[in-house]
């Protein structure tokens, strides 16, 4: 049996993940691997009901309450999706993992950084992805797509200065070891080309 494999794609709203996700299923399908796109929250019946309280622009969490509920989806979405798939070889992309819970609560919201990291610790069970890549937009862009916000969920509603703050968060997140920055202020294709290269280095082991 294959080797399984765990993608993760990581930004900001509007960095272009989901376009990218589907991009790389479709390669990596050519290729005769069996693959699984998935997000976070979500991803299970529960996660997706934790994720509409999430998002939706009428509810009122307060930032530890929220940390808790990202953290309850992303228990169940590892032990019923992730985990399963790994073992039965499959490669796993998912939209979103812990470094948006350090970005968002831990950097944007100001909760203290190692209980946010001993919270991912525990709803992973320690499971860390093969590979991690953050859509890195550029200064000029990100500022250019603040206004398409607008409507959206409560998520991408937030101030700006509280976006600034997880823009910046991920900017120096992707300089930790295991993550892989990606230039998302280039062309679809180019960005496609880029994450297809650090995949195949995966597939070649």
């Amino acid at each position: 049996m294959r080797k399984g494999l765990f993608i993760v794609l990581e930004g900001p709203d509007r960095s272009g993940k989901s376009t990218q996700a589907g991009l790389l299923k479709a390669w990596l399908e050519e290729r005769g691997r069996e693959v699984v796109v998935t997000r976070e929250p979500g991803g299970t019946r529960l996660s997706e009901q934790i994720r509409e309280i999430l998002l939706d622009p009428a509810s009122r969490i307060e930032p530890m309450t929220e940390l808790f509920l990202y953290e309850t989806s992303r228990i169940k979405h590892t032990l019923e999706k992730i985990l399963p798939a790994l073992k039965a070889g499959k490669v796993i992309i998912c939209d979103r993992y812990t470094l948006s819970t350090t970005a968002y609560q831990g950097y944007g919201r100001g909760l203290d950084l190692k209980t946010v990291e001993t919270l991912n610790r525990i709803a992973t069970l320690n499971l860390k992805p093969h590979l991690t890549l953050v859509l890195d937009i550029p200064d000029r862009i990100f500022a250019q797509r603040e206004h398409l916000r607008a409507g959206r969920d409560r998520m991408e509603r937030q101030s700006d200065l509280f976006r600034r703050r997880v823009n910046r968060a991920y900017k120096l997140l992707a300089r930790k070891p295991g993550v892989t920055r990606v230039d998302a202020g280039r062309p679809i294709e180019a960005i496609q080309a880029d994450i297809r290269a650090r995949v195949a280095k995966l597939l070649r082991k």
